[in-house]
């Protein structure tokens, strides 16, 4: 009965991670077109800009990172313009994107 429990609950657990989204580099290099005048085609960043190099950075802080700004939680009124219409997906997309690239 305990095996049937615990094999009920790994199964739960698998088919509600798989249920999530994927993110998407490809779609990700699409959408990275628009950062490309401030963060740089390789992601390096500009200092003229005060853009920071995002290139190779990990998915998890650029994804918290781009929610952090589109809430008003961190503060870029240049960069909010580009991100206000980008949906959680499209965030997770760019997120994997950027964390593929060259440091």
């Amino acid at each position: 009965m305990r095996i049937d429990i615990a094999l009920w609950i790994s199964i739960s657990l698998l088919s509600a991670f798989s249920s999530a989204q994927a993110q998407d580099a490809a779609k990700g290099e699409k959408l990275f077109s628009t950062c490309i005048q401030c963060h740089g085609d390789k992601g390096q960043g500009l200092a003229e800009k005060n853009a920071p190099h995002i290139a190779g950075q990990y998915d998890w802080y650029i994804l918290s990172s781009l929610k952090a700004f589109k809430a008003g939680e961190r503060k870029n009124p240049e960069m909010l313009p580009y991100i206000k219409g980008l949906s959680e997906q499209d965030f997770a997309d760019l997120a994997a994107y950027v964390s593929k690239m060259a440091p």
